[in-house]
């Protein structure tokens, strides 16, 4: 049989892939999970008593700017890793941006606090705490992406799964917002950064051994 007729009978019968069909089936993964984590905040950790009062704030939008847009580019990332045909990474540069951001916040809220209150600033109150609940907050995020690759090809496992792992934390730091009470840009930029990466570590050591397909 000639090559050509061979890749014909093989693709014969196949589907057309949706235009959006990765992305969407993420969206559900990282839904399907972050009912979970929302439900662990409430079960185990508790929403913070003044949210309410804290929406109007800027403290809570700053720390959901830096997480939301770093999941959103972490999510994108996850997408274009879940292809086999994934490019280059020239693009991740772009997730420096939030990061880039939130220090320049940071700098600015210490410019204007006197030195002897940074290290209270820094560690706030829960500083041991915080990078294992949104490592913990992650695991039924990455989960709900693990199903979601059940259906792609990726070819760059580790980096697929470092991609998921990013995504993961980043998106159960947005959520463990409705429970920190800690106001500092420098301590969201240490410590929320922390568990984020602690999760894109564990996805990029689990991705070549839960992504093969």
């Amino acid at each position: 049989m000639r090559t050509e007729d061979l890749i014909e009978s093989l693709t014969r019968d196949v589907k057309p892939v949706a235009r959006h069909g990765v992305g969407l089936r993420l969206a559900g993964g990282v839904a399907i999970g972050g009912v979970g984590s929302v439900a662990l905040v409430a079960a185990m950790l508790g929403v913070r008593p003044d949210l309410g009062f804290a929406l109007q704030s800027s403290t809570l939008w700053m720390k959901w700017g830096y997480t939301i847009s770093l999941a959103l580019l972490a999510f994108a990332a996850t997408a274009r890793l879940a292809r086999p045909d994934s490019g280059r990474f020239g693009w991740l540069w772009l997730l420096a941006t939030p990061v880039i951001a939130l220090a320049s916040y940071g700098a600015i809220e210490l410019a204007a606090t006197p030195p002897a209150d940074w290290k209270a600033m820094w560690l706030g109150e829960s500083w041991t705490s915080c990078p294992w609940n949104v490592l913990s907050l992650s695991a039924p995020i990455f989960a709900g992406l693990l199903w979601a690759f059940r259906r792609f090809a990726p070819t760059r496992l580790r980096a697929a799964g470092a991609a998921a792992g990013l995504a993961s934390g980043a998106f159960a730091a947005m959520i463990y917002c409705i429970h920190c009470p800690e106001a500092s840009a420098i301590f969201v930029l240490t410590w929320y950064s922390l568990g984020i990466l602690l999760a894109t570590a564990i996805g990029a050591l689990l991705g070549p051994r839960l992504l093969r397909w």
